[in-house]
């Protein structure tokens, strides 16, 4: 305060000095008589304007009650790639959200007696040793509500696909306690991927877990993208959640989801692959929450991660920046645990709680077909099967590259439909009797009549599970086909004219009665005259490929005997 400075010795004149102004000028007019009404209405006047005013200060004084806000504010310590140390929050709690200048928030992990560890979820070249952070009181939540299907946003909830902010008043913590035990109803009902391989042998039920792995470029995100164009026809919702993807490999999932009309009941949850490693982290979870208020509403979701690999990778970065001990590879000793309390969280609900469910499909990729690889291994036994795609099969040509003897669903059989389980039988028993007689028949011995019966029904069982992108079956095409191979209508068939035979037979399947189809999608047992009516459908149908023909192995026979015939006339 500057001392030397003089008063002001004329100030502005206020209420008080306007009274003084008002007797003075009284006094000094002589010689008046004023009215005698006109000087008592001058001082009421007055005294009502002051206790008008002073009536509204103390109405004003009683209606507000001042509060004290406690704030509890630190101070950054250190800044490092995705993490800050915080000094002078000693009441914070474990992944309580923690705000930073700049509107940039930070979970808090590592709780320790002098210093807590954050790890930071958007830009943080701004933030600075110093710098003040505070307590938000709360854990990180995600906003959920219809308002998200057909969106694009990331795990903070923030839209991604320019179409406006998103619309809902409904937020979930992202980190839930998965459903009791009690709460849980079986699998029962399947859940339909339009894939045939997978629809007849590795069924998925809905509230399964379903791990889909193999090494890169293998078809993975195919065969989840087009399970989640089949869910059209299902009532079902979906979830797809992209983590640590690249910007190219999401823009081209969610052009194809939407030119085929899927993003209108599904929900896309992004991170790309220079997101901060925090964001990474939580976009599982934060999908799995907005998965989960639908499947409390009691509809079915299907949530698809894509991939888990990225996940835990990003959660090891994270532990090896706060100092964590490593373990195995360098993975945290809770890599098993923070996996478990993701997909533990898919389950089908009982009816008294609305009986909706969630079905998960992690994706993980594999390293030179290491499936007994640390992560793989962990997925494999928190999961309740897994989907197994091989190198060679995709190098082969045979799409989707499924290997079926390394695949099984310990679940989805019993929500497998009646249908297929009766037209299915001993396809795989088949199928892998097949693989070990080719493998067999390489070394040149000539084989038996049945045997080679069997390899050539073999191959056509592996023309049948060959599978074009973006091109589901839907159950009625798959059981008339299913009906044409179990009873070897295709064996007739060149192998050559497959494709156009199983064309013909999918739209043959138009033509099955209503009655027949319906029976279908229920527990219900075909009859005998159902069977009769598909198989003269089919018959009908096939009629045109069907033809006398050499099996292969009969003509590289003959092909070996012609040379010999030849020496013994000369």
């Amino acid at each position: 305060m500057n001392l030397s400075r003089k008063p002001n010795l004329n100030p502005k004149p206020g209420l008080s000095q306007h009274l003084i102004n008002l007797r003075l000028n009284k006094s000094s007019i002589p010689n008046q008589n004023p009215n005698k009404e006109s000087m008592n209405m001058e001082p009421e006047s007055l005294k009502d304007v002051f206790d008008n005013a002073f009536n509204e200060i103390s109405q004003v004084r009683e209606s507000s009650t001042p509060t004290l806000t406690p704030r509890e504010v630190g101070t950054i310590m250190t800044v490092s790639t995705d993490i800050v140390t915080v000094s002078g929050l000693p009441s914070v709690g474990y992944e309580e959200l923690v705000k930073f200048p700049g509107e940039v928030f930070g979970i808090a992990f590592n709780v320790d007696e002098k210093e807590i560890g954050v790890v930071l979820l958007g830009e943080y070249s701004h933030l600075h040793a110093g710098d003040e952070v505070e307590r938000t009181g709360r854990v990180m939540d995600v906003v959920v509500g219809e308002g998200l299907l057909g969106r694009v946003i990331d795990p903070l909830g923030r839209p991604l696909d320019g179409k406006g902010s998103v619309v809902s008043s409904k937020y979930l913590p992202i980190e839930r306690p998965s459903a009791p035990i009690m709460d849980r109803a079986p699998v029962k009902v399947p859940l339909q991927t339009g894939i045939k391989v997978i629809d007849v042998l590795i069924p998925i039920g809905r509230g399964q877990r379903e791990l889909i792995l193999g090494d890169r470029q293998t078809g993975k995100t195919a065969i989840a993208i087009d399970t989640l164009l089949n869910q059209r026809d299902y009532n079902v919702l979906c979830v797809y959640c992209a983590i640590g993807q690249r910007a190219s490999a999401v823009a081209r999932a969610v052009a194809t989801l939407r030119e085929k009309g899927a993003m209108d009941y599904t929900v896309v949850v992004v991170t790309e692959g220079n997101d901060p490693s925090g964001l990474t982290y939580i976009a599982p979870y934060a999908a799995t929450s907005i998965a989960e208020y639908f499947m409390e509403m009691g509809r079915d979701v299907l949530i698809v991660y894509d991939d888990l690999t990225n996940h835990a990778r990003a959660y090891r970065e994270l532990s090896l920046l706060l100092r964590r001990p490593p373990g195995r590879e360098a993975y945290p000793g809770d890599i098993f645990y923070i996996h478990s309390r993701l997909l533990e969280r898919a389950t089908h609900l009982r009816k008294e709680l609305g009986g909706g469910s969630l079905t998960a499909l992690p994706i993980i990729e594999t390293e030179a077909q290491n499936i007994s690889a640390y992560i793989p291994t962990n997925l494999i036994s928190i999961t309740d099967g897994q989907i197994y795609l091989s190198p060679s099969l995709f190098e082969l040509g045979i799409l989707p590259a499924v290997d079926v003897g390394k695949s099984v669903s310990r679940v989805g059989g019993k929500a497998q439909l009646a249908a297929h389980r009766a037209v299915t039988g001993d396809l795989r028993l088949a199928y892998s009797q097949f693989e070990e007689l080719e493998a067999f028949s390489r070394f040149g011995s000539r084989l038996d009549e049945s045997t080679r019966k069997t390899i050539e029904h073999g191959r056509r069982i592996r023309i049948f599970l060959k599978q074009s992108e973006f091109d589901p079956f839907s159950v009625p095409e798959e059981i008339i086909l299913l009906f044409a191979l179990t009873e070897r209508l295709f064996d007739s068939v060149p192998l050559d004219r497959m494709k156009d035979a199983e064309q013909t037979l999918r739209k043959a399947a138009e033509d099955i009665p209503e009655e027949v189809s319906n029976r279908f999608y229920t527990d219900e047992k075909l009859s005998d005259e159902d069977r009769k009516k598909i198989l003269q459908i089919a018959r009908n149908a096939l009629k045109p490929f069907q033809q006398t023909f050499e099996s292969e192995t009969q003509q590289e026979i003959k092909a070996e005997i012609k040379p010999d015939s030849g020496d013994k006339e000369k």
